[in-house]
């Protein structure tokens, strides 16, 4: 896939990274796979501490991601362009951050060169995400937190 160069994304805009650039931005809180539960009139978004079956909320990544839309149609694949038009994203989201013009935090991996980094600093889904198999009814399991 190729070698990262360094701080890439400082000079590269969002639609200009390649495949391996954009995959290294994302930070591995698995924040993005779990559910949220929409208020039919408002429209307002509320989110649960429920994960979606394929994330492995150890590592906060997809234990299937090649072929997570055979399990998950419904996985949204994030481009550039799909960016602008989510309103769920992780505040914390380094594709967020970028596209609005702001830094990635100094505990994201790409900073900190370690992929425990976001775990230590508490912004993953470690250790606080039941999974979707083991739930029941979503409403039951609405969380306060920041997302």
């Amino acid at each position: 896939m190729g070698a990262l160069s360094p701080r890439f994304w400082e000079t590269k805009s969002l639609d200009a990274m390649n495949r391996t650039e954009w995959e290294a931005l994302c930070d591995g809180c698995g924040k993005c796979c779990l559910h949220k539960l929409e208020d039919e009139e408002t429209g307002d978004l509320y989110p649960t501490n429920i994960a979606c079956r394929l994330l492995d909320r150890r590592t906060g990544r997809c234990s299937d991601y090649k072929h997570r839309h055979a399990y998950v149609p419904e996985c949204v694949r994030l481009t550039p362009a799909k960016l602008r038009q989510l309103d769920w994203l992780p505040s914390t989201c380094a594709y967020r951050l970028l596209a609005d013009g702001e830094s990635l935090p100094d505990w994201h991996p790409l900073i900190s060169g370690d992929p425990e980094s976001v775990h230590r600093a508490g912004e993953s889904v470690r250790g606080w995400t039941i999974s979707e198999d083991d739930a029941g009814d979503f409403e039951n399991h609405l969380v306060d937190r920041k997302l």
